[in-house]
This record gives C-alpha cells, sequence and structure tokens, in this order.
C-alpha cells in the first residue's frame, strides 16, 4: 500500500463537524497531493455514494469512499476526529475517518490493497493503534502495514477451526457471499468480519467477496461441503445457483459487518432444523440489512414488485428517448399530419422536407413499437433471467396485438416471469438441465403465457387500458389538477428514482397510443421533472450565504441541467439537506403539475427541457407553471436553511484568505 497514503494525507486533528466537511478536508489533500482532478466533481461522487447506504460503521469508524473519474490514482486519506462525525453507524459518530478514492477504471491490484484495509479495520488492535497514534507519517506507514499490530496473547486470540478439528470433532461450515454496490470497503469488511466471529465460534467459515471488479468462484468441493450458507449483500448474488439446497441466511451488507456472530448462530439453528433453501437464479430478495434471514424479515413483495418493474422500464427508457424524439422532431418538421404519410420505402424525395419528416416518424414509429414488448421481455428478466425474455417478449407483443397497451405489458411481463420461476422449482433430471434454459422452459412458458393473454387476461386489460384512456380524455377542471399535483410529487419526491420513474413511465404509456388527456399528462409530468434542480440553481444565486462553496458550483450547473429536464442535478442538494430540500422541491413540482393540467399544456416529446418547447401545446402557459412551481420551491428552500441558527466563525485577520465554509449551523 506504499503509494495509496502518505503522511500528507493524513489528519490527526480533523476539525470538521460534518461528513461533508470531512470528505472536503481529506479531498483537498488528495488534490494537493496530484490524486484528484476535480475537487468537486469528486465530492460530487462521494455524495452520490453516500446517498446509496450510509458509510458509517460500527466501532468509530466511517469509510467515505467512491470510484470516479476525477481520481488519477487509488489513494487513501486518513483523518482522526475528537469530536467525531456521525456517519450512519447505528452506534454514534466515527473518529476515524477514510475517504478511499478509486480511479473509475481502477485495477484489481489496487482493489485487493484496498479490500486489505477494509479488513484491517474489523482488528480492534488496529484501530486501537490508529487511536493512540501521534506521528502522521507513522499513522501513514502503520496504515500501509509496515507496522504489524500486537498478536494477541497465547490463550486469548480466537479458536481456529484446525484446533477443534485436532480434538477430534468436524468443525461446522459455512460459505458466505459478500458485496457491495461500489465493491471497495463494504464487501471485504464484511468478509473479514464473518471469518473472525467463526474463529470465535469455533464455526469454518469460506467468504467468497463479489466486488465490482468480479470476483473468484468458491471451489465446488468447498460448497458441496458446507452445513450452511450466508449472503451478506447489497447487490444481486452472483450464480446463486450453487448453493441451492442448503440453509440461508439472507441480509444486507452491514449485518454481515456489525452483527456476525448472530448470523452464524442463525445459519446453525437453520441447519438444526432442516430448513433448505430453495435457490433459483430468480430469486431476487434480500432483507433489508437488519433482518436475520428468516422468511419473515425477507424483502417484502412489494419491494421486489418494484423491482422488477423498474428493471422493464429502465430497458424501456432508451426506446422511449430515441422513438419518441424521432417522432417529436418529425412533427416539428411537418406537422402532426406527417404521421398518415406513405412509407418512404415507396416514396422519398431526397430534397424534400415531408420526406425527411416522414422518415424521422416512421424510425421512431418502429422504435416505439418496440416499448410494450422490451417493458415486459425485462420486467420477466429482472425475474426470471435470461429464460424469461422469450415469453415475455412474447406476451408484450400479444399485449399489442390484442390492444392491451402499456397495463398489458405489465401483466405480461409478471406473468412471464412467475411461470417460469414455477417451471424452474420443478426438479427435472439431470441430463435435461442443459437444454432447459434454452429450450424448454421457453417453449413451455411462451405457450402458457400466449394461452394466458390471448384467451384470460388480454380483453379484460385492454377494456381497462380503454376505460384509462377514456378516463384521461375527460380529465378537466379539479380532477386534472388533482392529477397534476400527484405526479408533480412523484415527480420530485426521489428525483430519479422509483416514484420518479413510476410518474414518468405512467406518462410514457399514454404516448404509445397518444390522446389530449395523456399528452397533458407528458407535459405535467415533463414540467414538475424540471422544478429541482432549477429551484436549487435560482437558490444558490440568491442566497448565496446558505450554501457551501461546492453547493453554489453544483447550483451553477444545475441550471442547465434543468433546463435540460435531467432532474439528478438536484440530488446532491437533496443528499446534503433531505429534509429542507426534499419537502420544498416536491412542494414546487407539485404547483408545476396542478397549474400544466389547468392550463391544458400538451407534449408529445417523452422528453422535457426546453428543447421541446416547439412542440407543447400552449407554450407559455407551460413556461409559466415551471416558474411558479420553481419561484415556490426555491422560496421554501431559502426560508428552511435560513431558520438554522449559524454560529459564525471568528472573523478572519486582515488579508487571509478564509474559507467561504468557514462557519458551523445547528440545525432549528
Amino acid at each position: 500500500m506504499s503509494e495509496l497514503i502518505t503522511a500528507e494525507l493524513v489528519d490527526l486533528d480533523l476539525s470538521a463537524t460534518t461528513k461533508d466537511a470531512a470528505a472536503r478536508s481529506l479531498a483537498e489533500r488528495m488534490v494537493a497531493a496530484h490524486r484528484v482532478t476535480d475537487l468537486d466533481g469528486f465530492l460530487a461522487d462521494v455524495a452520490a455514494r453516500e446517498a446509496q447506504m450510509p458509510t458509517g460503521l460500527d466501532g468509530g469508524i466511517g469509510i467515505p469512499h467512491c470510484r470516479s473519474e476525477h481520481v488519477t490514482a487509488p489513494t487513501l486519506a486518513f483523518g482522526r476526529s475528537g469530536a467525531g462525525i456521525d456517519f450512519g453507524a447505528a452506534d454514534g459518530p466515527a473518529d476515524l475517518i477514510f475517504l478511499i478514492a478509486a480511479p473509475a477504471g481502477a485495477d484489481d491490484d489496487h482493489l485487493t490493497i484496498l479490500s486489505g484495509l477494509a479488513r484491517r479495520l474489523m482488528d480492534p488492535e488496529f484501530t486501537a493503534a490508529l487511536r493512540a497514534g501521534t506521528d502522521p507519517a507513522a499513522v501513514a506507514a502503520l496504515i500501509r502495514g509496515e507496522e504489524p499490530t500486537e498478536e494477541p496473547a497465547p490463550g486469548t486470540g480466537e479458536t481456529e477451526p484446525e484446533a477443534v478439528e485436532a480434538a477430534g470433532s468436524v468443525p461446522f461450515r459455512i460459505v458466505a457471499v459478500t458485496s457491495c454496490p461500489t465493491g471497495i470497503a463494504h464487501t471485504y469488511m464484511a468478509a473479514e468480519s464473518l471469518t473472525a466471529a467463526g474463529r470465535a465460534e469455533g464455526v469454518e467459515v469460506t467468504v467468497e467477496t463479489q466486488g465490482s471488479g468480479g470476483f473468484k468462484k468458491l471451489d465446488p468441493a468447498v460448497v458441496a461441503a458446507a452445513d450452511a450458507v450466508i449472503w451478506a449483500h447489497d447487490v444481486e448474488v452472483r450464480e446463486k445457483t450453487r448453493f441451492r439446497g442448503k440453509p440461508l441466511v439472507d441480509v444486507g451488507v452491514k449485518a454481515g459487518i456489525n452483527r456476525p456472530a448472530e448470523l452464524i448462530a442463525e445459519a446453525r439453528r437453520k441447519a438444526e432444523r432442516g430448513e433448505i433453501a430453495a435457490v433459483s437464479e430468480a430469486d431476487g430478495g434480500k432483507d433489508s440489512g437488519d433482518g436475520d434471514g428468516s422468511g419473515a424479515d425477507r424483502a417484502h413483495f412489494g419491494v421486489r414488485l418494484r423491482t422488477y418493474l423498474m428493471s422493464g422500464v429502465s430497458y424501456m427508457v432508451p426506446f422511449v428517448a430515441a422513438g419518441g424524439l424521432l417522432i417529436a422532431l418529425s412533427f416539428a418538421i411537418g406537422g402532426y399530419e406527417i404521421a398518415s404519410a406513405e412509407s418512404v420505402a415507396d416514396h422519398f424525395v431526397w430534397g424534400e422536407a415531408d420526406s425527411w419528416a416522414a422518415l424521422l416518424n416512421q424510425i421512431g414509429s418502429a422504435a416505439f413499437a418496440f416499448l410494450v414488448p422490451v417493458l415486459a421481455g425485462y420486467i420477466a428478466y429482472g425475474m426470471a433471467d435470461r429464460p424469461a425474455l422469450v415469453p415475455g417478449f412474447v406476451g408484450g407483443s400479444i399485449a399489442l396485438t390484442v390492444n392491451a397497451g402499456f397495463l398489458g405489458g405489465l401483466v405480461a411481463g409478471l406473468l412471464a416471469g412467475a411461470v417460469v420461476m414455477a417451471i424452474q422449482r420443478v426438479p427435472v433430471h439431470a441430463t435435461l438441465r442443459g437444454i432447459m434454459p434454452v429450450l424448454v422452459i421457453p417453449l413451455i412458458a411462451s405457450a402458457v403465457v400466449g394461452f394466458l393473454m390471448f384467451i384470460v387476461v388480454g380483453k379484460p386489460i385492454a377494456s381497462l387500458q380503454s376505460a384509462l384512456t377514456d378516463w384521461l380524455n375527460g380529465l378537466s377542471g379539479s380532477n386534472a389538477v388533482i392529477l397534476g399535483v400527484v405526479l408533480g410529487l412523484m415527480m420530485c419526491f426521489d428525483m430519479g428514482g422509483p416514484l420518479n420513474k413510476v410518474a414518468y413511465a405512467f406518462a410514457v404509456g399514454g404516448l404509445a397510443d397518444p390522446t389530449d388527456g395523456s399528452l397533458k399528462v407528458m407535459a405535467a409530468v415533463m414540467a414538475a421533472g424540471m422544478v429541482p434542480p432549477l429551484a436549487l440553481a435560482l437558490a444558490t444565486t440568491v442566497r448565496k450565504k446558505l450554501f457551501t462553496k461546492t453547493e453554489r458550483e453544483n447550483g451553477r450547473a444545475a441550471w442547465v441541467l434543468g433546463a435540460s429536464f435531467i432532474t439528478e442535478g438536484a440530488i446532491p442538494f437533496a443528499a446534503a439537506d433531505p429534509l429542507r430540500v426534499i419537502p420544498s422541491v416536491m412542494a414546487g413540482g407539485a404547483i408545476t403539475g396542478a397549474l400544466s393540467m389547468a392550463f391544458g399544456a400538451t407534449l408529445r416529446a417523452p422528453h422535457g427541457g426546453v428543447f421541446v418547447v416547439p412542440l407543447i401545446g400552449e407554450p407559455f402557459l407551460y413556461l409559466l407553471a415551471i416558474a411558479a412551481g420553481t419561484l415556490v420551491a426555491t422560496a421554501l428552500v431559502v426560508l428552511l436553511k435560513g431558520a438554522r441558527r449559524a454560529v459564525p466563525a471568528p472573523a478572519p485577520e486582515a488579508g487571509a484568505t478564509g474559507s467561504d465554509d468557514s462557519r458551523v449551523t445547528v440545525a432549528a
């Protein structure tokens, strides 16, 4: 680890009082060491990672970390805080802060070194030495592994599995898989924690770490000999069918770090009771991270359903963007009547604008024709992996055939996934396993899903779709305004997250068969999605002192992001101050959605931003709705942030160049 940390990257008297300030202080040392090229860009990546899951660990440790294109070489900075900093750990503030910076394409060797540090953080001797160190160079050497910590005294250390076997008994054997979103720290800390707890309990624990840089599979013989399995993961376990037929404890990665002994005890209890997990590649649920892995603690059906639907929507969005914008551009060039033009394969004039408009329209329409099949196919894929793709696509195509539309695609995808999952649970002879995913499952599942869509559920769903279309067309007055409020709240609550995507998918579904009502919904959703970044950009402009230097710089970028309908531009502000920012932008989004619906604005493009204004019906009123919502959200952000009691720092001496962030604020 000789190139990862030096004395200049160690701060034994870290004065920061918040996790953002701590990350900035340590990152500034990385910039001075020429390890980070863009301070604010790197800190935005750190904040985005922190928003996924808090990085505080029990025992007074904080490990903010990320991969970033602004990092030139894998780097580690260490800070020691006397007062403690809240990184979200259950047992309180952290006094040992490690900021880990990995390049976007960090190689396996460096990640292995970083994982080694993560494992050592589980050693109390190591952390005690860090708390006692007085010389930055010596602390850096200790972190690099150049100064070994003391070994436990004989008789007081952990019980090795070999010692148990020597005594004449075979140890209980557990295989475990650990993984986290970035694969830098939590993955390896959970592995070390489980291994150490196993030694203490006389249990043989073998761990497979599935980091983002890949993974080395456990020896099949080790898996076969295991008495139980523990999954401590926040991303999907890969090749999970290897663990079929064994007792399984399935939890989040933090449970593996904080409660390894409990997980091992639960694994032993399940083995004693003979509980065997039915594992297939389709199984994607896991505990929230605090459960013990029992069936009652596994992810609720609603959570899994949301995951399946978001899988379909995420694969559908590129088709929406490409097809919808091509269609919108064709309308801008040739007018709405271009949709009825004859095929360009039969008639195309190079110098005629209408021919080019017709070409764009027909290409976009071809892309749009995939929306429902892709949605259904990838909902099924999210449920049951590749064998479900064929029945999912087939079901989605049938949904279009029977006029079941967007709702039919949702149902077809869920049916296909459920049918495939049911088939996968049927035991088959070993000679048939090779052809099951490529022949038997797609064949049987497609036939079943096709039957259900054509004969059983297709027509009722088509009737429901027609009723929904009629309802949208008939919306007026207070009903339209209420729908606008709801859609605006959804668009601004999680800014690109599941609720935002649900509102977007609802609007896009109407574009597949556009009506006046569905075009109003599209306009309301797109308008509301612009409010969060625009509001924060305006707030950082009119009340600069309420924001840090980094936030003010993010605010300048948010002008462009908001104008381009990139709602995620507000995420750094929401991550730093969610209780003030999120309610404020939700209120602004609700105002915008309501006004857009009340004004009767329409939009034929599946995208927002200033670029689609020529395609908007009632463009002036549409922009007025956005402006009103932005002003409301801005006013609320400024009001709520201004309510904090500021504790001013001592005035800088004449000529001093103090930081813009020298004040400390206390939440009101």
